[in-house]
């Protein structure tokens, strides 16, 4: 990017990643079929993808605290509407009460695909930054793997609690995507700044989401 990463920045940065370090260790050895067995009992089967879920969350932070926390000018500039603004999504518990499971389980799906791309394009244009710590580029290819992982569990929650509903989630485009391959420095890392803001914010929904739906269908909505 045009501008260093600051002290503050990279000292905020440290003290997340401390906090979280225990707890990232013991998800990436947590996969989400155990031994490979893929009939992993649902309450189960929702604390794996719900770890999953806040793992990769916390992911996105770490990059967008690295990258833009301080940078006023990106704020400034930034786009309000993300990609995946056109899906009606609950805004807060009462709102996702009123949702269908089986109807939020594939908007999650819907959300979680659609990183697939940008995802791919982040990681892409990230390696051909030269100001780009080594941590960072890790850091997205890293999220990638594990949004593999989170799409396959909720994909098997949805076959295990709701098998009718399979396959009823919404493709969606992110029309930013040609901003991060152009020649216009300035448009690119606005398009970078825009790209982490918008996937940060989906994660943290679908987190919620997540955490939301294991207590409705696993607890009977006791927690």
């Amino acid at each position: 990017m045009n501008s260093q990463v600051s002290a503050r920045k990279a000292g905020t940065l440290l003290l997340l990643m401390m906090s979280n370090l225990l707890f990232c260790q013991n998800v990436q050895t947590l996969p989400v079929c155990s031994g490979g067995d893929c009939q992993t009992p649902l309450p189960e089967l929702f604390d794996r993808v719900v770890m999953l879920s806040h793992y990769i969350h916390t992911l996105y932070t770490d990059m967008f605290i690295e990258f833009y926390v301080q940078d006023r000018e990106f704020i400034a500039k930034a786009i309000n509407d993300c990609p995946t603004s056109s899906l009606a999504t609950p805004e807060d518990k009462e709102q996702a009460q009123k949702v269908p499971p089986e109807v939020l389980l594939n908007l999650i799906l819907s959300l979680v695909h659609s990183w697939n791309d940008p995802l791919f394009q982040l990681i892409t244009g990230l390696g051909g930054i030269h100001e780009a710590p080594d941590a960072i580029i890790s850091r997205a290819k890293e999220i990638e793997e594990q949004n593999k992982r989170l799409l396959e569990g909720v994909e098997k929650i949805i076959s295990q609690a709701y098998p009718e509903a399979k396959g009823n989630e919404i493709y969606l485009v992110w029309s930013q995507l040609p901003s991060l391959q152009g020649v216009d420095e300035e448009s690119k890392d606005l398009a970078f700044y825009n790209n982490i803001r918008c996937l940060r914010r989906d994660s943290h929904k679908v987190d919620n989401y997540l955490k939301f739906l294991r207590c409705q269908i696993v607890h009977k909505n006791n927690c």
